[in-house]
């Protein structure tokens, strides 16, 4: 069966685009390093027709079909496991940019498509595609989208969810539903968009999509503010919002140990300001002029001052500076990376309940694990932590990460239970949170998505093993 199945593969996108030999561990490892497969064979489609045909083939021979986009997960969800018997399909190949439709606000690419340069084509039309995170230079849209993707702007533009409109998709059995509506109002029946989207390529497989543009705005405003306590920076966030509304698109928390990882491993990016015990980023877009945007967003630190919310504050005076400001930011899980292994937790909570979570979770953690590190940052405008654990200074992080992963886990899942949160904000379920998914998510909304899964996947050929 398996030289027949590579024949057919081979037919279909060209023996240059079956990868069976050589070093494929850019495809069979993630990003993490933390899971390692091995694919029955690497396949390069270049148009949803190959797509199509690549899938019908292996659904006739019962061969399972991983799809893979940047491969920038977090959760283990695009590389296959150790089998052997697996297809990884990777869309690299499709990364055409379809059309532009200036007077629709709309553009559609192809899933390969790199996010950076999707926003780069649309800020090319005179028009802005918001969805920003630090993976954008290898991330891509088809990516973005079966993991519903999150990011710097949600507070403002929302989650990729909310910025598309329309997809493509090829199915488990190799049919092709074209659902490229560029409509922002279409009521006929079930939502088939919003089944894919988040879906992790368990259902199908996103070929393209049909994306929301925006007007660019008249000036961008960044500033990093010194924090005294967590409870100061959940009482900025109230304060900005009421000072600048729908202006204000990014509103990012690091704790100091966050920030200083960032310091130890790249001292060559400057920290404008001294440690301090919380670090916020704010961000202000504005329609009208740059002068009214600084006049509302100096006016908006000086009452932070003067409230006693913030200590100090640093205003970017160019695009290099707010760049830079950014990219400490952006530093810290690769920070994170080069001090060792470490235990992810991507959780999302009311922001009311956030000081108390992180008061009580930290001191559980303390008490359970003396010397841990906390490296505590995120997206607190959306109530978005990335909540992290790392080893004690000094200790050995993979051993760490083997023998208290579980009960780490254990303490911080069932505070974000009780707080009313979820354990997966924005980076997916895959292979890692499957089995806490079980667990915590309730056995009625379980049932549905399995019957989902039954009903579109019914021989479990897409994606097995991740979600549910």
């Amino acid at each position: 069966m398996k030289p027949l199945l590579l024949e057919s593969l081979r037919a279909i996108v060209g023996p240059a685009n079956v990868l069976t030999d050589g070093d494929l561990a850019g495809y069979e490892q993630d990003w993490r390093k933390r899971y390692r497969g091995r694919a029955l064979a690497v396949v390069r489609p270049g148009s949803t027709d190959e797509v199509a045909q690549v899938v019908a083939v292996c659904a006739r021979h019962g061969i399972a079909i991983v799809p893979q986009g940047g491969n920038t997960g977090l959760v283990g969800g695009g590389v296959p496991d150790d089998s052997g018997t697996q297809v990884l399909l990777t869309l690299s190949r499709m990364d055409r940019v379809r059309s532009i439709d200036s007077a629709n606000l709309t553009m559609t690419v192809e899933a390969g498509c790199v996010l950076q340069s999707v926003q780069e084509a649309a800020a090319a039309a005179g028009l802005l595609f918001p969805l920003s995170l630090a993976a954008e230079g290898s991330c891509t849209i088809g990516g973005n989208l079966a993991t519903n993707a999150g990011g710097t702007q949600v507070l403002r533009y929302g989650n990729a969810r909310e910025l598309c409109l329309g997809l493509e998709v090829v199915t488990a059995q190799g049919e092709v539903w074209n659902g490229l509506s560029g409509l922002r109002k279409d009521n006929t029946g079930y939502d088939l968009r919003d089944l894919f989207i988040g879906s992790e390529g368990t259902l199908g497989i996103i070929t393209a999509a049909t994306l929301k543009l925006y007007p660019q705005p008249a000036a961008t405003l960044t500033a990093l503010a010194a924090l005294p306590s967590l409870p100061a920076a959940v009482a900025l966030l109230q304060l900005a919002q009421a000072r600048l509304g729908a202006g204000l698109t990014g509103f990012e928390v690091m704790g100091e140990f966050a920030l200083g990882l960032v310091r130890r491993h790249y001292p060559q990016l400057r920290q404008p300001l001294p440690p301090s015990p919380w670090t916020v980023l704010l961000e202000q877009s504005d329609t009208e002029s740059e002068a009214h945007a600084r006049e509302l967003f100096e006016g908006l630190l000086e009452s932070a001052l003067e409230q006693g919310l913030i200590t100090d504050a640093a205003v970017a005076e160019s695009i290099e500076q707010s760049n830079g400001l950014w990219h400490l930011r952006e530093s810290i899980p690769l920070a994170q990376s080069e001090e060792g292994l470490n235990i992810k937790h991507d959780i999302s909570l009311p922001v009311s309940r956030i000081v108390d979570f992180v008061a009580a979770t930290d001191a559980a953690l303390r008490a359970a694990l003396p010397g841990v590190r906390l490296v505590n940052f995120g997206h607190l405008g959306d109530g978005n932590l990335h909540y992290n654990v790392q080893a004690p200074e000094g200790g050995d992080a993979r051993q760490f990460l083997q023998q208290h992963e579980a009960a780490v886990n254990t303490i911080v899942y069932d505070a974000v239970g009780a707080s009313g949160g979820s354990i997966s904000a924005e980076h997916g379920i895959g292979a890692l949170k499957r089995d806490e998914l079980a667990q915590r998510k309730s056995p009625v909304a379980l049932g549905l998505m399995r019957a989902i899964k039954a009903a579109l996947d019914p021989n479990g050929l897409m994606n097995p093993g991740r979600v549910v």
